[in-house]
């Protein structure tokens, strides 16, 4: 039998004015559950978990939370209060029966200093900050809104560890379709103000949309078909009995107002660049270029060459310098050593992370115009703005709008309408992934893809660099930067056969054991180079021993997952989470022992 659910929603309603945003919603949270929460920008999701969490109430519908369950809930913008630390402001987030130490350990984890002033944070320590506070009591439910935002990838990748071993149910929301699909198990996509579930992880998710939205247009032909049927009876072919006729003139009435209340699926944003000059065949070229700040070196003697139609992805963790040397390669700051040559004919259109270029007090229409009329010429032909930022899914009573009042995927989308509006050959993108849904990413990427310009692009967004970039720099230590070939996975793996290149390198050089221990180590080199019985023995016993731990651990955790357990045998509770946690390091410790183990089978067969 199902276990109870932890939170239900059913019948959930709420309408601010006009179209409801929410329409008899219905979501359902059980223990263990790691859910997906889907939809375009603006479709309610970020609502929802406002009204799950308690945060907002709706205009109708049940809301039902188990009693004693825990939630925590991840807002996109964190509210520190008057917490004087990091360290303060994570720990208020424990309840009395909470360990401590967890503080600790999410913080060291997320690479914060406990002793910091929340105020003083960027915005990406603020995130790990909010993260540790939502993770450090182990509540019932986690619900995450955009958790990866202002991340950078060692710290993506740490949450989807995180979260892998957390014993929380979890419901995330969003952009990262890399992320979604290496945490969710179900899918729920909240679509013109109603809740459709997948049991399935987002890896299933857009082709099952896909194939919603193809059988919601052919019932809509279907109706419509049959309307103007109707239609052509009311017209030529009422002759038949008085009370069968209203009866049919009423379905007619019925069926006009069903196509009238029909929602359709939003539109879909039109993208285009402006059009400009070609440049010339060389774009830039770096010679040992290196910049400092005090004895903080962020990049040394880097030199690269980037040519007309390249793709250049720049990755790394935060401040690792991505955008100071993204800046030096295109001229707005001066190398403190080497030297950096722009090639010929360059116009440069630019995205800033920071949204920095629109003013909050300006409406929109002025936002894109920089308050130069009402046109912009797009591909050397004016459009009225109000048509161009129908493109981008504004609707033309928002043209008026102050930007201050528009939504993070809307700022997003408005100061992408701006860059792509401006004439150019050279787009520089700055973290253009934040707040953008996932239908605006697909056509920012096809964009990209087929652009005939050059593309230097700042992400943390694995799956949006894969399909779009031709080269990836990277920084390895001390302010060295290296160029790899491919997308972001390309160069993952370049990296890891680089690292056992090394590892192989080293053991080679290592000297060799004296005496008996020689004789040993020679003689797999003298004779077929295989495995030791003690390793081929590991080799064959390891795959059983982590199924083993697997099993206990899922043990542990579905006897955990009982709300009642704690309060009735605390000890039990405490024996099973530290047996847990035993199990997992003794885990890790056996997978790591067989994938090196598999790692130097291939090496001695091939």
């Amino acid at each position: 039998m199902a276990p109870p659910p932890l939170l239900r929603l059913d019948g959930v309603r709420l309408t601010f004015g006009g179209t409801p945003l929410l329409a008899d919603v219905e979501l359902g949270v059980l223990p263990g559950d790691r859910i997906a929460l889907v939809g375009r920008n603006g479709s309610g999701k970020s609502t929802l978990l406002k009204i799950a969490a308690g945060a907002v109430e709706p205009d109708g519908g049940e809301v039902f939370r188990q009693p004693g369950a825990t939630i925590r809930y991840l807002a996109q913008e964190p509210d520190f209060g008057d917490a004087p630390t990091v360290e303060a402001y994570v720990a208020a987030g424990l309840g009395p029966a909470d360990d401590p130490y967890r503080v600790t350990r999410l913080i060291e984890g997320l690479g914060l200093r406990a002793d910091a002033r929340p105020g003083d944070l960027s915005g990406g320590e603020a995130r790990r900050a909010a993260l540790a506070r939502v993770l450090a009591p182990e509540p019932d439910i986690v619900l995450l809104d955009e958790p990866t935002n202002h991340l950078d990838l060692p710290t993506i990748e740490w949450l989807e560890e995180e979260v892998a071993s957390i014993r929380s149910a979890v419901v995330i929301i969003s952009h990262d379709r890399r992320f979604l699909e290496r945490t969710t198990r179900a899918t729920v996509w909240l679509d013109r103000g109603r809740a459709r579930r997948l049991d399935q992880g987002f890896g299933g998710f857009e082709a099952w949309r896909d194939k919603v939205l193809e059988e919601e247009e052919r019932d809509l032909q279907k109706l419509d078909r049959k309307i103007v049927r109707e239609e052509h009876w009311l017209r030529y072919g009422v002759t038949a009995r008085r009370t069968r006729n209203e009866r049919r003139l009423a379905a007619l009435h019925q069926l006009r107002a069903d196509r009238k209340n029909t929602r359709r699926a939003t539109g879909t944003v039109e993208m285009q660049v402006g059009d400009t000059r070609e440049s010339g065949k060389l774009v830039i070229e770096a010679k040992g270029i290196a910049k400092a700040y005090g004895e903080r070196v962020l990049v040394e003697n880097f030199s690269t060459r980037i040519q007309r139609g390249d793709r250049v992805g720049f990755v790394g963790p935060n401040g690792a310098g991505k955008t100071t040397l993204l800046k030096m390669l295109i001229g707005e700051t001066e190398p403190d050593a080497g030297t950096v040559r722009l090639g010929t004919n360059l116009d440069l259109a630019f995205l800033d992370q920071k949204r920095a270029s629109l003013r909050d007090d300006l409406p929109v229409a002025e936002a894109l115009t920089d308050g130069r009329g009402d046109q912009v010429m797009v591909n050397g032909e004016p459009r009225h703005v109000a048509g161009y930022l129908k493109d981008f899914l504004f609707q033309p009573e928002q043209i008026r709008t102050p930007v201050g009042n528009l939504s993070g995927g809307e700022r997003a989308r408005l100061l992408l309408a701006k860059t792509l509006a401006t004439p150019a050959n050279v787009l520089v993108l700055d973290e253009p992934t934040n707040d953008l849904d996932m239908e605006t990413l697909d056509l920012l990427q096809e964009l990209i893809a087929n652009y005939p310009g050059t593309v230097l692009l700042v992400s943390h967004d694995r799956d949006f660099l894969d399909r779009t970039v031709t080269g990836v720099i990277s920084p390895e230590a001390d302010g060295r930067w290296l160029e790899y070939a491919g997308g972001y996975t390309d160069m993952a793996a370049q990296k890891r056969g680089a690292q056992a290149e090394a590892r192989k390198a080293e053991k080679a050089a290592r000297p060799a054991p004296a005496a008996a221990g020689a004789t040993a180590a020679r003689a797999p080199a003298q004779g077929s180079a295989k495995l030791s019985f003690k390793q081929k023995f590991a080799l064959e016993t390891l795959p059983k021993e982590i199924a083993r731990l697997e099993a206990e651990i899922a043990r542990a955790e579905a006897e955990m997952a009982d709300p009642a357990l704690f309060a009735r045998n605390p000890d039990r509770f405490a024996k099973l989470a530290r047996d847990s946690e035993a199990a997992r390091a003794a885990l890790a410790k056996a997978e790591d022992e067989w994938l090196e183990l598999e790692m130097l089978k291939a090496e001695l067969e091939g």
